[in-house]
């Protein structure tokens, strides 16, 4: 009798993350974990219509206006630089199937420091997994927050409650 048949193995696709979107005027550099399958497939960062990213965004900012219509992804990443922001993610490549960072495998951690940011002043990691990091992004020596997370997944924190502690890093480093 023939032992049974190993089950084939079942790999995740590599995927790799986006571009950081940064300037030397970057003051707080915002990290997330991983884009998420609509901001890999669109491109963009925190495309998924639930995530509150820019929802927050435009709370904290609220007499400037979110750029929308043609091109507004690109507009937006102007938006962001002109206001002191940069975004990127610590992975700029894993496995995993889906959007959530618990399915996230193999990671490759992002070069943070190699982005030399003359004027960062902050590291805001947008959720836990992002945050796990902050021991590699310590060593720039700039205060680092984790912030909670503006993905759907995170559904324990009210918009106001992330809010305010969104905006209270943007205060202490004097964005508003």
């Amino acid at each position: 009798m023939n032992p049974p048949a190993a089950a084939p193995a079942t790999t995740s696709p590599v995927l790799t993350g986006l571009a950081p979107i940064v300037s030397p005027a970057t003051v707080v550099l915002i990290l997330g974990s991983f884009p998420g399958v609509k901001s890999l497939a669109q491109q963009q960062y925190y495309a998924h219509p639930q995530n509150q990213f820019w929802k927050i965004l435009q709370a904290v900012w609220p007499d400037n206006p979110l750029p929308s219509g043609v091109d507004s992804y690109g507009k937006r990443r102007g938006w962001l630089l002109d206001r002191g922001l940069g975004v990127w993610d610590v992975y700029g490549a894993c496995e995993r199937e889906g959007s959530l960072d618990s399915a996230i495998r193999a990671p490759v951690v992002n070069d943070i420091a190699g982005l030399h940011l003359p004027k960062l002043a902050a590291i805001a990691h947008n959720g836990g997994e992002s945050f796990k990091h902050a021991r590699h992004t310590r060593t720039l020596g700039v205060p680092v927050y984790q912030l909670p997370s503006t993905s759907p997944a995170n559904a324990s924190w009210s918009f106001e409650r992330k809010l305010a502690a969104w905006r209270e890093v943007f205060v202490a480093h004097h964005l508003l």
